[in-house]
Formats: structure tokens, C-alpha cells, sequence
């Protein structure tokens, strides 16, 4: 079997990872792929804007099926460009996926189906939403519309950083603004909570906590994400009942009243207060860096499950875990996630010797000359598995230690909360 795998973080190298392990799989095919993939997939550098490119590739390379990534080529309709084309692909359509492309979308949906989430309110200028910040108490959260990388949300501790927050989204900072979100700041403890579906079953795939923060102690700018551990310490039956049955099933109906399903990952970064889980955001794919701490503790066959889904037998599989405590920190080009630069040569990481329980997945790297050079903001995820979060973050230190990238920088904290 051929496998197309979607994008180029560190996410699609756990993606190709994951799959590799399968024995039905004889080519994999990472489009565009960066330097991780280049050992275990076949990198193609096409444009995945240019859907037409791709099916083209698709069927001329006779690929079965195709895994997208990230969330633009979701979000823009490449799964129903390539099954309009008799393509076997996993992942949500275009409305279903407007759960992450639009805050708003979601925020409207979870108003009428009663899904519990934070107060809020849309606003279409400038002067509407700083007229409001005037009779609001902080902190709040000002947010972004549509896709920004992550980095589209300002948790804004006064009314200046409110203001500067309003002002650098509708003056065009993540792309032309029609209206922005601002909503109450809920206080409790974040938790990822993960399902797969397949349009008619649905079951859980695991629960994380990242860190989105950039400095330690979870302050300074909201990056893509430094890094993550699952399982979340919130993890356990009661909760995973409340949030099916209070967020995911209400949602997967309201999308049912749209005319459409969801088949694919969908992540629910929610907000636990004292209990009780409210939605803070959808993402209709696999979390980054979640993905890559979540997988390794899959013991499963990743490609059985995904097979199941596409063909919408996701019932009679079970999805099965390990015990262990996974951590992932994420390595950062200086300067991320402001200004940085690219092209710098990582060069220890062909002498570094992974045990079974280790693992380096490539985020923004490729090969230039020969040689692994850094191509974006976030560079390296290396993780560790082991009986206790601080085993598995100790073993992660190390190995960041003996790669000794001096370009970089990455957060010496993560999973403070469950280890410290």
C-alpha cells in the first residue's frame, strides 16, 4: 500500500513514523516533508495550495491513501477536492472544519447547542471592541477570527494590551479581519482531549497538556506550542463522560444539522474548572506538538485505524495504550516566535543513538548541501517515554544536551505542573 501524508512539521514526521510501522505499507510519500521524513518517506516538494497538483500526483504515483496534517489544506477543501476525485483521504470536509477555521463559527454553535465555553462577544471595528474594552474587567481574551498559527489569541492582562491586541488584528497582522472575539478569561487548568471519528462512531484518542507559552512558568507570547506531556493528570472516566456527552456529542450533532459529518482527528482544548470541562477551542486535526507526545504511546496499528475510519468500521477496532509517561519538548529557532533565522546547520544528529523509548521528530528542518539546516520557528521535538513524567523529561534534557544546537532555545519546564 501507498501512503500520502500532507505537510511538513513535526507532526507529519510522527504522522509518516507511526505508519511506517505497519507491514502493509510499502511507499510512503511526504508532501512536502522536511529533513526527519527524508529517512522514512519519499519527500515531494509540490505547492499543497495547488490542489489540482496534487491529485495529479496522487493518481499518477497510484497512492490508496491520502493523510492531511495541518489544518490550512482542511480548512480550504482539500478533503472534498480529492474525494470529488475518488480519493481516499482522512480527514474532516470544509464545513466541518470551519470548527477551527472560524473562532466565531464555533463560538455561534456552542451558543445555540448550549456547549459550555466562555462568555463572549464578536465585533465588527476597531472602535466597537475597544468601546467594549472600556466597560470590561481583565484579564480577557482577545482572539483572532481564523487560522493564525496558534499565535492568534491575547491573553490581555489590561486595557492597553487589550487595545494593541484589537488593533494588530483588525490592521491585518494574521491576514484581512472582518470581525474578532473577545471573551471572558476562564481560570482553571487547560487539558487536550482528542477523539477520532469516522462520521458514525467515534472514540477517544488520547488527552495531552501543552505549553503554549513561550518563557518558563507558562509567561511570555503564545507560541505554536513548546511543548507537551500526555497523559493529562486530569484524565478520568467521570470527566471523559462529561466532556463526550456536554462538548463532542453536541457538537458532532450540530454538524449532523449542517449536512455534514466529521471523519478525522478533532482535538477540543478545553478549560477544567473545578470538574467540569469547558471548550476554549476546536482543532480538526491532530494537535502540534500533542501529535508527537500522544503517538508513541499508541500501541494499536496506526494504519488499521485509519483504514477503519475512512471506511467507516471505526466500531470494531479497539485502540489500545501503553502505560507510560510521554514528554516532548520542542526546540526553537533564537528569537521565536518574533523575528529569526533560518538556514542554520544542526550538526550532531546523526551521532545521536535513540533507544526505543526515544524519539527526535523533525518540526521546521531541511536538507540543504547535504546537510540538516533549521527552516523555521520551531526546529526539533524530542521525546521520551518512561514510568514517571520526570524520568521521560530528564531523558529529553539529555538528549537536547548532546545534539547542543546553539541556534536554539527551548523551555527546561515543561510538565512543571505534574513533575515539580
Amino acid at each position: 500500500m501507498k501512503v500520502g501524508i500532507i505537510g511538513s512539521g513535526g507532526r507529519e514526521h510522527a504522522l509518516c513514523h507511526a505508519i511506517k510501522k505497519s507491514k502493509k505499507v510499502d511507499k510512503i510519500f511526504c508532501i512536502p516533508g522536511n529533513a526527519g521524513t527524508h529517512d522514512i518517506a519519499i519527500n515531494v516538494n509540490l505547492d499543497i495550495n495547488n490542489f489540482e497538483l496534487l491529485k495529479q500526483f496522487i493518481i499518477k504515483n497510484n497512492i490508496d491513501i491520502v493523510i492531511i496534517g495541518p489544518e490550512k489544506p482542511l480548512v480550504d477543501g482539500m478533503v472534498d477536492f480529492l474525494e470529488t476525485n475518488k480519493i481516499k483521504v482522512f480527514g474532516p470536509s470544509k464545513l466541518a472544519s470551519k470548527l477551527e477555521g472560524s473562532k466565531i463559527f464555533t463560538k455561534n454553535l456552542c451558543k445555540k447547542y448550549k456547549i459550555p465555553t466562555a462568555k463572549f462577544g464578536v465585533f465588527e471595528n476597531t472602535k466597537k471592541a475597544l468601546n467594549f474594552l472600556d466597560q470590561c474587567k481583565f484579564p480577557l481574551v482577545v482572539k483572532a477570527d481564523g487560522l493564525a498559527a496558534g499565535k492568534g489569541v491575547y491573553i490581555c492582562e489590561n486595557k492597553n494590551q487589550g487595545q494593541q491586541a484589537v488593533e494588530e488584528i483588525f490592521n491585518g497582522k494574521f491576514g484581512k479581519a472582518n470581525e474578532l472575539l473577545i471573551e471572558e478569561f476562564l481560570k482553571g487548568e487547560e487539558m487536550s482531549f482528542f477523539i477520532i471519528s469516522d462520521g458514525k462512531n467515534i472514540k477517544k484518542f488520547g488527552t495531552a497538556q501543552d505549553h503554549k507559552r513561550v518563557g518558563e512558568g507558562d509567561t511570555g507570547l503564545n507560541t505554536g506550542g513548546m511543548g507537551a506531556y500526555s497523559p493529562s493528570r486530569l484524565e478520568n472516566d467521570l470527566l471523559d463522560k462529561k466532556i463526550l456527552d456536554k462538548i463532542i456529542k453536541p457538537t458532532l450533532k450540530a454538524l449532523e444539522n449542517l449536512n455534514t459529518f466529521f471523519k478525522g482527528f478533532l482535538y477540543a482544548g478545553l478549560m477544567i474548572i473545578e470538574g467540569e470541562p469547558y471548550l476554549i477551542e476546536y482543532n480538526v486535526r491532530m494537535g502540534d506538538p500533542e501529535c508527537q507526545t500522544i503517538l508513541p504511546r499508541l500501541e494499536t496499528n496506526f494504519l488499521e485505524i485509519i483504514e477503519a475510519v475512512i471506511n467507516q468500521k471505526l466500531n470494531q477496532i479497539n485502540i489500545n495504550w501503553c502505560d507510560s509517561k510521554s514528554l516532548s519538548i520542542v526546540q526553537c529557532s533564537n528569537g521565536y516566535p518574533g523575528t529569526y533565522e533560518s538556514n542554520k546547520e544542526i550538526k550532531n544528529l546523526d551521532k545521536i543513538v535513540l533507544t526505543k523509548n526515544e524519539f527526535i521528530f523533525h518540526a521546521g528542518t531541511k536538507i540543504m548541501d547535504s546537510k540538516i539546516v533549521s527552516n523555521g520557528g520551531r526546529v526539533l521535538n524530542l521525546v521520551a517515554k518512561s514510568s514517571s513524567f520526570k524520568k521521560s523529561r530528564e531523558a529529553v534534557l539529555i538528549l537536547i544536551k548532546r545534539i547542543n544546537w546553539e541556534n536554539g532555545f527551548y523551555r527546561k519546564d515543561i510538565g512543571f505542573k505534574v513533575i515539580d
